[in-house]
């Protein structure tokens, strides 16, 4: 940057200067070669302010977007967080379903095996019934025979 440059070469004016005895650190410059520099600071200072300052809005910009970046990230990450668990809970939950239904079935499965095993026992109990009356009529038809 130039205008460092320039105050060093103020500085280097103001070391080099020769003291005045007596006068509590006071020296003797060259007037105007320091008002040279002085003026060549002043033509060059708005061009380097205005760089520094396009310079940091450019750092601001930067920042400002690897921020919103960064936050739509982290919006992102936790949708997905959030769609993982409610799809992990689905999942869950259909695993619970499953297992009632299944339950159920077993159970309705178990009743209607033992209702079918009632169901035939009183027809085998009717069939008997008259199978015991068919052969009572036929044992009294041949006691009539003989």
């Amino acid at each position: 940057m130039e205008i460092l440059e320039l105050l060093d070469q103020i500085e280097d004016i103001i070391e080099s200067a020769v003291s005045v005895p007596l006068s509590g650190g006071r020296c003797l410059v060259d007037r105007g070669a320091i008002l040279d520099l002085i003026q060549e600071i002043r033509i060059k200072l708005p061009d380097d302010l205005k760089t520094a300052r396009r310079i940091a809005e450019e750092r601001q910009r930067y920042l400002t977007e690897a921020q919103q970046e960064a936050e739509n990230i982290i919006k992102n990450a936790e949708s997905r967080i959030a769609a993982l668990v409610d799809e992990n809970e689905i999942t869950k939950k259909a695993y619970e379903q499953a297992e009632i239904i299944i339950s159920n079935a077993k159970k309705n499965a178990r009743e209607i095996r033992l209702g079918t095993r009632e169901y035939a026992d009183g027809i085998l109990s009717k069939v008997e019934e008259i199978l015991e009356d068919t052969l009572d009529v036929i044992k009294v038809n041949r006691q009539e025979l003989k």
